[in-house]
């Protein structure tokens, strides 16, 4: 169980965290919340217009002018490479990466490169970022990365045979497959990371009242949202993460999974070396990572 001290407001001041998906939901409540702690952030968003007005009210409520918007569509392995140039040419130090952004996709889509949607944008664009950004995470150390994976995880397997879903496609089974992945691939950099001052874990931020359950849910199309009145706010399911990235309680975890807070035991495939390894072997050559 991890320690329940609220962090030091000073915590994060001279602290860079670049925050994918953050101009709404658990995104935009953790960069408010870091930006109220004295981080340097940098929203990364799709839309201009929404990441903007984000901008704007994240900076009139943190009185903190450090905030900065990157656009990029994370669904284009092209986009995130220019999205990493892009934060090298102005940053030259980057200390927390959060890995937030994701979608849940009811048919089946295909993103500019010809992967499946939900495995592109909620797994291979992270996994892509993290490795271009992972010289500056170490030249930054101590250092962290955050992936926003999901209890749906537990639900998840890796179909080596069809991991873009082309035979047997199904929202939640393609929603499930990219968490899992995500966090397998925690486990496997944590790995990797040993000794460089970098730590990285995947965290589940509860069931969010946020944007993806708006949407047709279900396999015939019709409206299966939750009701809100159920959910946690997204100030809620930012709380750990806001956590794991200014606490100094949480500074000697990786290649943890944790919920509210807790280190929680993860599915049993998530612990499999060998498929992790292989995992990051066809990651690698998908993402054409050199």
């Amino acid at each position: 169980m991890l320690n329940e001290r609220v962090p030091d407001t000073t915590t994060m001041k001279d602290k860079v965290v670049m925050v994918t998906g953050a101009n709404s939901g658990i995104g935009k409540a953790a960069s408010l919340a870091l930006a109220k702690m004295g981080a340097t952030i940098v929203m990364v968003a799709r839309s201009k217009e929404r990441g903007e007005a984000a901008r704007s009210e994240i900076i009139r409520k943190s009185q903190n002018n450090a905030v900065d918007l990157l656009l990029a569509d994370l669904s284009s392995l092209k986009s995130v490479r220019i999205l990493a140039s892009e934060f090298q040419k102005k940053y030259s130090q980057l200390h927390v990466l959060i890995n937030n952004a994701g979608l849940f996709n009811q048919r089946r889509r295909v993103s500019a490169d010809g992967y499946e949607n939900t495995f592109a944008t909620n797994y291979l664009a992270p996994f892509l970022l993290t490795n271009l950004q992972l010289d500056l995470l170490k030249a930054s150390a101590p250092s962290q990365i955050i992936n926003v994976s999901s209890v749906g995880h537990y639900n998840g397997h890796i179909n080596f045979d069809d991991l873009t879903l082309e035979n047997d496609y199904g929202g939640w089974k393609a929603y499930g497959q990219s968490k899992l992945a995500l966090v397998l691939f925690t486990h496997e950099l944590a790995k990797k990371l040993q000794g460089t001052g970098v730590t990285v874990n995947a965290v589940h931020p509860g069931t969010v009242a946020t944007n993806i359950w708006s949407r047709p849910l279900g396999p015939v199309g019709f409206i299966m949202a939750l009701p809100k009145m159920f959910m946690t706010s997204p100030e809620q399911g930012a709380e750990t993460i806001v956590y794991l990235a200014s606490s100094p309680d949480a500074k000697g975890l990786n290649g943890e999974y944790v919920e509210k807070r807790k280190v929680k035991k993860s599915s049993d495939e998530s612990y499999d070396e060998e498929i992790a390894q292989r995992l990051w072997d066809v990651s690698a050559k998908l993402t054409r990572l050199s």
